[in-house]
């Protein structure tokens, strides 16, 4: 008959046994590092071409905005919106009659202010004949010091008569050449060859001069022969650009097609600010307009939208990683020192909130800010490399220190690179694993 208390100590010490293996393989698992699967690529020597980026609108290179200088109802309108006219063509035409009646007024009154000159002429002739007769006379004792004086006086006011009336003259002629001039605002004619772009206004139609206002902008004409992209560039980028760049365009209208373009003009000052909503704040964008000469010809439209890349600076035969591979961590010796937290004993609590309180607009400036860094391939593990970089394009970087060419570099995914990787980690090299919506 087999012994109970055996059987009861064999039962505990298997159940101690398996309880041990438990405890050890889990420690095993614990200890055990996830590998993170990674893309590569070496450090390879290429030739990179910087691009900025910009959205705008095509204009003209020459557009002229059409408004009257007089006021007046339209009574002939023998252009619409499309056609081409050429210089000295007649655009339109503004009722006439006031300006002729004002023309006609001016006019007499010219006349009537020479006819006055001619009889303030011939008065003052009179004067200053019987001033020189009785002057002569006054010699010779023969009028009196008082008939002289009046004769005297009378030359005068004859000179200033005359001079009067030649004044008169004057203004009146002025009045007539304004008459005249306004008279001949009324006939509008192209100033120029090109297209009417635009036509605001219709025949039978009442429209302001620009004598004391902005006037009523009846049409634009423009020249179609010669176009320009007109985008906007931030502040950031604006300082790289340079007229003469080289700049390649692609208008929405005409799918497929690449454009060339030389950069023409750059804006001295600042556009109007686009207000930008983040976080139920309003952030101020500054944008400088960029005209860019469109080397081309081709059927384009006012208005039309484009979008450009501007070659600002070019490199050859410099050492280059995926732009992908760039990211940026804390330095080491401070990384701790940033995330981690200090421990004060102290029988004062309340010193200790004065001194932290004091000390956070020091700690806010001194802060490690973050570094540009790479991984590298060490074997089965990443290793962080500060680096330098220079300019870039769309899919690489240049790097100035830091790497050295034929190195292999970590250039994805995007999670590994951002989020995962830290100095040490273990790696393994594979395609990045799908998403949920890619395996569906």
């Amino acid at each position: 008959m087999a012994n109970p208390k055996k059987g009861r100590k064999l039962i505990i010490f298997t159940v101690i046994g398996l309880g041990l293996v438990a405890l050890t393989l889990a420690a095993v698992f614990r200890k055990r590092e996830v590998l993170i699967t990674v893309q590569t690529e070496k450090a390879a020597r290429r030739s990179l071409t910087e691009l900025v980026v910009a959205n705008g609108k095509i204009q003209p290179v020459v557009q002229v905005v059409i408004s009257p200088e007089v006021a007046g109802e339209i009574t002939a309108l023998p252009v619409k919106e499309g056609d081409h006219v050429k210089k000295g063509d007649l655009l339109l035409q503004i009722k006439p009659d006031n300006y002729e009646a004002s023309r006609n007024s001016a006019e007499a009154n010219y006349k009537s202010a020479l006819a006055g000159e001619t009889v303030a002429q011939a008065e003052l002739d009179k004067a200053a004949a019987e001033f020189n007769r009785n002057q002569e006379l006054f010699r010779n004792k023969l009028v009196s010091d008082s008939v002289m004086l009046d004769f005297k006086t009378i030359f005068d006011v004859a000179k200033l008569r005359y001079t009067n009336s030649v004044h008169q003259a004057n203004q009146a002629k002025y009045g007539l050449d304004k008459a005249k001039d306004d008279l001949s605002k009324t006939t509008i004619q192209s100033p120029m060859d090109g297209t009417v772009t635009r036509l605001r206004s219709q025949l039978g139609e009442r429209v302001l001069g620009t004598s004391f206002n902005m006037g009523t902008e009846i049409m634009t004409i423009a020249d179609l022969e010669a176009m320009e992209a007109r985008v906007d560039i931030g502040e950031i980028d604006v300082v790289l650009i340079k007229p003469g760049q080289r700049a390649r365009l692609e208008v929405d209208a005409f799918k497929n097609r690449k454009f060339t373009g030389t950069v023409t003009e750059i804006a001295n000052s600042s556009r109007s600010a686009t207000s930008i909503n983040q976080s139920s704040q309003t952030q101020e964008a500054t944008k400088f307009e960029v005209k860019i000469r469109i080397l081309e010809k081709e059927n384009f439209r006012p208005g039309m939208s484009v979008s450009t890349e501007i070659e600002t600076r070019y490199t050859t035969n410099v050492l280059t990683v995926p732009i992908a591979a760039i990211t940026t961590r804390l330095p080491k010796t401070n990384a701790l020192a940033a995330t981690g937290t200090n421990t004060v004993t102290t029988t004062n609590a309340a010193p200790i909130t004065d001194l932290n309180s004091a000390k956070s607009d020091k700690k806010s400036k001194d802060m490690p800010k973050p570094s540009e860094v790479v991984f590298v391939v060490e074997g089965d593990h990443a290793k962080q490399v500060p680096v330098k970089i220079g300019i870039s394009d769309n899919d690489y970087w240049e790097i100035t220190d830091g790497v050295q060419e034929g190195q292999e570099i970590i250039s994805g995914g995007y999670k590994a690179v951002n989020r995962e990787l830290e100095d040490g980690k273990k790696i393994r090299k594979g395609m990045p694993e799908k998403s949920e919506e890619e395996k569906k």
